[in-house]
C-alpha cells in the first residue's frame, strides 16, 4: 500500500502531538491527574457549551468511563480543584449546574489558542516536506 505521506511527515505529526499534550499539562501547571481522556473529554466539552452543563450531562461526557460512580470520582477531584464551579439549578432544584471556573476557561482559551497556531505551523511544515 502505497501511503500519502512520508516518515518524515508522520514524525512532524508526532512533535506537534507530543507539543499539545504537553501544552495540555501546562493548563494544569503541571498537575498530571489531568493528563487523561476522562478529564479531556469533560473539559473540553464543557468548554464548548458556554453555557452551564446539568451534572448528569458532565457525567456523560467522560465516555471513556462506563460507571457513573468512576465518572463521579473524577468529577469530585476537578470540583476540589477548583476547576469546576457547581451550583443550583434554578429551573430544577433536584440538580446542580456545572461551568468551568473562569480562570480555567481563561487557560483553556489561551490553550486553543496555542494548538491552533502549532497545527497551522505544523500544516505548512507538512506541506513543505517531500
Amino acid at each position: 500500500m502505497k501511503l500519502k505521506f512520508s516518515n518524515d511527515q508522520h514524525r512532524t505529526y508526532m512533535d506537534f502531538t507530543d507539543s499539545v499534550i504537553d501544552e495540555w499539562a501546562g493548563v494544569f501547571e503541571g498537575d498530571t491527574d489531568f493528563v487523561d481522556a476522562a478529564y479531556w473529554d469533560l473539559l473540553t466539552n464543557m468548554w464548548r457549551a458556554r453555557t452551564p452543563v446539568r451534572k448528569t450531562d458532565a457525567l456523560k461526557f467522560m465516555t471513556t468511563i462506563k460507571s457513573a460512580h468512576t465518572a463521579g470520582k473524577y468529577l469530585e477531584v476537578a470540583l476540589e480543584k477548583a476547576l469546576i464551579i457547581e451550583q443550583n439549578n434554578p429551573k430544577d432544584a433536584r440538580s446542580k449546574l456545572l461551568t468551568l471556573s473562569d480562570d480555567l476557561r481563561d487557560r483553556l482559551d489561551v490553550y486553543f489558542d496555542f494548538v491552533v497556531d502549532e497545527m497551522r505551523k505544523t500544516c505548512k511544515m507538512i506541506d513543505g516536506m517531500k
